[in-house]
């Protein structure tokens, strides 16, 4: 099992990575599609869910939604990228970041 959540975790990590540095590329490879405009930066917070699930998947390691929070933030300060939901999803990543790392700060110390 343990080689078998390591294997995934690769997987999902090197997935997640490729999409957020080249999301076209990605999608044109795994689904044979195109994507332009706002389904860039999409395909980029989806590069950064597939990362953290490596991430988690990896024995011995948490993952935290961190990159995503950054990524929105910077898509906010940026304006070109700025919807409605924008901000608030900002501010809900942010919280979960916070208490993800929390927890894994009172895991790890074993309180």
């Amino acid at each position: 099992m343990n080689r078998l959540l390591t294997l995934t975790a690769i997987i999902e990590a090197a997935t997640g990575l490729a999409l957020m540095a080249v999301p076209p590329v990605v999608v044109r490879l795994l689904l044979g599609g195109e994507i332009s405009g706002a389904s860039i930066p999409l395909g980029r917070v989806a590069g950064f869910g597939l990362l953290s699930l490596g991430m988690a998947c990896w024995p011995g390691r948490n993952a935290t939604d961190s990159l995503a929070t950054l990524y929105l933030l910077r898509l906010g300060v940026g304006g070109e990228w700025v919807g409605p939901l924008l901000w608030p999803a900002v501010g809900v990543h942010g919280i979960l970041s916070l208490l993800l790392a929390r927890q894994w700060r009172l895991g790890s110390t074993g309180h």
